[in-house]
């Protein structure tokens, strides 16, 4: 046995026990990539560093073993910069996605290529239940939300971007017309929040509170929810879509009290009365300065990370902050402060609203345009055979659907180098000194998509594939710098991955090896 100390806790292994499996013994957490299990060590991430106090000298816990009277660091500064900089050596080389361009600018930040999936699939329910994650109201804004999303659709320098506000809007009639069943909210929480403004900001912050189980009293001056939705031509968003879309929403236990303007009275009795009060209407609604708020020259002056006023538990969005005529941006403002006041009131501390590290190598070079086409379809883009106020038929959805390029990873939510560079803050481009690997698409049995440029050498399918005994397999091909993983003969990854398609995916640490099954990504 092998006595030693780690982070000041001393322990006793057998002999050959490495620091990494010692380390867990202790509940210790230490970052791995290429550490699998049962498949011996390979080495090669460098996340896994740790420091010895007594040279000062770092290590990969993964593969050294433990010795007589160690004293092992795992999380001092130098180690976590150690690992950051293993992370960014990684990213240097990773060409991939975490989110879609289109996401990526959308003002409510919604997964686009989820929705097409789906859509695509003919399941419009999921569909709509992936769009309400983050938009409220998307069957208004599907007819009058000038889609910038749009401008980032890589599809768009190809033969037309893909028409995504013509299928949210279809999704969300979709569910208008069959009635389709809502999510059901969090149990209730007790807290209850006023929000002043029925126009999308307000609704969509109370939408979202309501699903996280907080009571919520919507209050507005006008006989009638929509705020500024209500003055908009009928050619552009017929009435009788605004008020279903809006009646559905009040039924799922929003209350509304209308004809009810706030004075500096009541504004006091409600900061007494709840636990937060939420500003969502024009910023020439009413005189701030009155209300005890300070004001910048568009209105009311927030924290810009948390919405946050100067008057404790108030927070302000929308058009309380600046004028805008961009609805889906305040819709995603309120998404936000939903967020934001349920961490609030769980954790008791106003915290900003998190943002995710995102991997993007920017546009499409022309020799890669047809591996995208490859899950797509050559079709040219969809125009609503009915007019955008009416939309799409179901035939013409699917259709227009199916032109999604799949940009996005397939891999976001779990994939290890993005979770580890946002838990470091890693800087995708600090190594990053010579041009891409280009993008290749090949697939695999089991509905397995590879992407090598994506791939991190961390030998994983190299030596699961060894394991199971893959005619042909990964292996490591090159020397030094040049060294990738690919198949040996230049064969297919069809027929590497005729047995262990859907282990390696499920082992790959990054998006490189992944399930293109909808399900998977839900």
């Amino acid at each position: 046995m092998v006595k030693l100390r780690i982070n000041n806790q001393p322990i006793e292994v057998a002999e050959g026990t490495t620091l990494l499996e010692a380390a867990r013994q202790l509940q210790i957490a230490i970052p791995t990539m290429c550490h699998m299990e049962g498949s011996g060590h390979f080495t090669s991430c460098m996340v896994c560093l740790v420091k010895d106090v007594s040279n000062g000298r770092l290590m990969a816990s993964c593969s050294m073993p433990a010795m007589e009277g160690m004293e092992i660091i795992t999380d001092d500064e130098e180690c976590r910069e150690s690992r950051k900089a293993s992370l960014e050596l990684l990213l240097s080389e990773h060409v991939g996605d975490c989110e879609a361009p289109c996401q990526l600018v959308c003002p409510a930040h919604m997964n686009i290529p989820l929705m097409n999936r789906l859509i695509a699939a003919g399941d419009f329910q999921k569909a709509i239940e992936v769009v309400k994650r983050d938009i409220a109201l998307p069957a208004i804004l599907g007819r009058i939300c000038p889609a910038p999303c749009e401008a980032g659709c890589r599809r768009k320098s190809i033969d037309g971007a893909v028409s995504i506000c013509l299928l949210k809007g279809f999704a969300a009639d979709e569910e208008l017309e069959q009635d389709f069943v809502p999510a059901t909210p969090k149990a209730p929480s007790g807290k209850k929040v006023a929000i002043v403004g029925a126009g999308p900001a307000g609704l969509a912050a109370a939408f979202y509170l309501n699903r996280f189980g907080h009571q919520t009293v919507i209050f507005d001056k006008n006989g009638e929810a929509g705020g500024e939705l209500l003055h908009l031509d009928e050619a552009l968003l017929p009435a009788t879509i605004r008020k279903k879309e809006i009646d559905r929403f009040i039924k799922s236990g929003v209350a509304l009290q209308l004809n009810k303007e706030v004075d500096a009275a009541l504004f006091e009795q409600l900061k007494a009365d709840y636990d937060a009060v939420v500003l969502a209407v024009g910023a020439q609604a009413l005189d701030w300065t009155q209300l005890g708020l300070t004001t910048s020259k568009t209105g009311i002056e927030v924290d810009k990370s948390t919405y946050q006023t100067s008057a404790e538990h108030v927070f302000a969005i929308g058009n309380a902050l600046r004028p805008s005529k961009l609805a889906v941006r305040s819709v995603g403002q309120g998404k936000e402060l939903a967020f934001i006041l349920n961490e609030y009131f769980e954790k008791g501390k106003v915290s900003a609203y998190p943002e995710r590290f995102n991997s993007k190598f920017g546009k499409l070079q022309e020799n890669e345009i047809q591996e995208y086409l490859k899950e797509s379809v050559e079709l040219e883009r969809q125009e609503a055979g009915r007019g955008k106020a009416v939309g799409f038929t179901r035939d013409e959805a699917v259709a227009e659907a199916k032109r999604c390029l799949h940009c996005d990873c397939r891999n976001p939510e779990s994939c290890q180098l993005r979770n580890l560079a946002n838990d470091f803050g890693a800087v995708q481009k600090r190594f990053q000194y010579s041009e891409r690997l280009p993008v290749r698409k090949e697939f695999a049995p089991q509905g397995i998509v590879y992407e090598a440029a994506k791939c991190i050498k961390c030998g994983i399918c190299v030596r699961l594939t060894q394991q199971h005994q893959e005619e042909f397999g990964f292996s490591f091909i090159g020397r030094g710098f040049d060294v990738k993983v690919g198949v040996p003969f230049s064969e297919s990854v069809e027929k590497a991955l005729t047995k262990t398609a859907l282990l390696v995916a499920e082992h790959c640490p990054t998006g490189a090896l992944s399930k293109t099954e909808i399900e998977e990504q839900l």
